[in-house]
C-alpha cells in the first residue's frame, strides 16, 4: 500500500502510528501546573508538523528563521505545548497565526509569546484578520489596557499585525506562506493558511471532519461564506493518485485530512442548505423545518461532540438564509 493510499487519523492525544508512513509518538510534557495532558505529534509533510493538544490541532511550521504556530490553543495547556515544540525545534517562537477570535484558538498567545522572552530584540509577530482584533478589543472590560484583552474569561494578547485585505503573505523558513481570508464562515475573521512548499493547509474551525460546523452568527458567521471558505479550500488542494493524500489539510479539530475529506464535508453542508433553503421557499416556518429533519441522513456522521447539534446546526442554516 502507497503512502498516499492511506489516510491519518488523528484523535484528541492520539495518533495512530504509521499512518501515511509516519510514525506518530506522544509527547509527555510534565511542566504544566495543573494535570499534564498528552499532546499528540505527527510530522504531516515538508516543514509542517501537526500537534494535537485535548483535543484542539496547531499546524507547526520548522527551520531556520524559527517556529511559525497557527493557532495557540489555550492558556491551560501552554506548557505542553512548549515542551512539544522543543521536541521539534530549538528555534524561538517568531509568528502565531490566529484562525479566528475563539478562546481555544487564542487563549495560549499570551504564553507562547512569553518564551520569546521580554528583552528580545524580535518579538514574536500575532497574525490575524483585523475583525478578530475587533472582536477582542469589544470583549475587553472598561478600563482594561496593555495587559490584554477577555474574551470568554480567557486573556489574549492583542493582535499585533493585522490584515483587512483578501490576502497576506510572507515568506518564512524557506517557503512562501499565504493566509487567504474567508470572510462570514465560521466567524467573521477566519483565515485559511497555506505552506505552499510544504503543501499544507490549516483551516481553523472552518472545517471539522468528523462534526456538524459551527456557524457562530454571533460573530459574523453564515451558512453561504462557509461554503465559500470549504470551496476556496478546494481550489488551493490538489489530490495525489486516488484522491488520496496531495496537499493535506489540518482543521482546527480532529484527524488529518485531504481535498476527499473537504469535498464530502462540503457537499454535506451544501446539501443540508438547499433543503433548508427549499422548505423557506414552501413557506415553512423554523419549528416545521426542524420537524421535517432535513440533516437526518447525516446526523450519524456528524452529530458529535464539539460541533452543532442537529436541530441548531439547522436554524443557523435557516437564520442565515432568512436573514433573521
Amino acid at each position: 500500500m502507497t503512502t498516499q493510499a492511506v489516510r491519518p487519523l488523528l484523535t484528541a492525544s492520539l495518533l495512530v502510528a504509521g499512518a501515511c508512513g509516519v510514525g506518530a509518538a506522544l509527547v509527555q510534557a510534565g511542566q504544566a501546573n495543573t494535570a499534564a495532558a498528552s499532546v499528540g505529534h505527527l510530522h504531516v509533510q515538508g516543514n509542517v508538523h501537526m500537534l494535537v493538544v485535548d483535543g484542539m490541532n496547531i499546524a507547526v511550521q520548522v527551520g531556520d528563521d524559527g517556529v511559525l504556530l497557527v493557532d495557540a490553543a489555550t492558556a491551560a495547556v501552554a506548557p505542553q505545548v512548549i515542551a512539544a515544540i522543543r521536541t521539534l525545534s530549538t528555534k524561538p517562537i517568531h509568528t502565531i497565526i490566529n484562525t479566528h477570535v475563539h478562546a481555544d484558538h487564542t487563549g495560549g498567545n499570551a504564553a507562547l509569546v512569553k518564551q520569546r522572552g521580554a528583552g528580545a530584540a524580535q518579538p514574536v509577530r500575532v497574525i490575524a484578520h483585523q475583525s478578530v482584533q475587533e472582536r477582542l478589543t469589544a470583549s475587553a472590560p472598561a478600563g482594561e489596557s496593555g495587559g490584554g484583552f477577555r474574551l470568554n474569561a480567557v486573556i489574549t494578547l492583542p493582535i499585533n499585525n493585522t490584515y483587512d485585505t483578501p490576502a497576506k503573505d510572507f515568506f518564512l523558513n524557506g517557503e512562501p506562506v499565504v493566509i487567504y481570508h474567508a470572510p462570514s464562515a465560521h466567524t467573521d475573521g477566519d483565515s485559511l493558511v497555506h505552506f505552499r512548499s510544504s503543501d499544507v493547509m490549516a483551516v481553523g474551525d472552518v472545517f471539522n471532519p468528523d462534526r456538524y460546523p459551527v456557524i457562530d452568527r454571533a460573530s459574523g458567521g453564515s451558512v453561504q461564506g462557509l461554503i465559500a471558505a470549504l470551496n476556496r479550500i478546494l481550489e488551493i488542494t490538489v489530490p495525489a493518485r486516488f484522491q488520496e493524500g496531495g496537499t493535506y489539510v489540518i482543521p482546527g479539530h480532529g484527524r488529518l485530512c485531504d481535498e476527499a475529506d473537504v469535498v464530502e464535508y462540503r457537499d454535506m453542508v451544501t446539501i443540508i442548505r438547499d433543503r433548508v433553503q427549499d422548505l423557506i421557499g414552501k413557506g415553512l416556518t423554523l419549528d416545521q423545518v426542524k420537524t421535517s429533519r432535513p440533516s437526518r441522513d447525516y446526523d450519524t456522521e456528524y452529530d458529535a461532540p464539539g460541533g452543532m447539534s442537529p436541530d441548531a446546526f439547522v436554524e443557523a442554516i435557516y437564520r442565515s438564509l432568512a436573514g433573521k
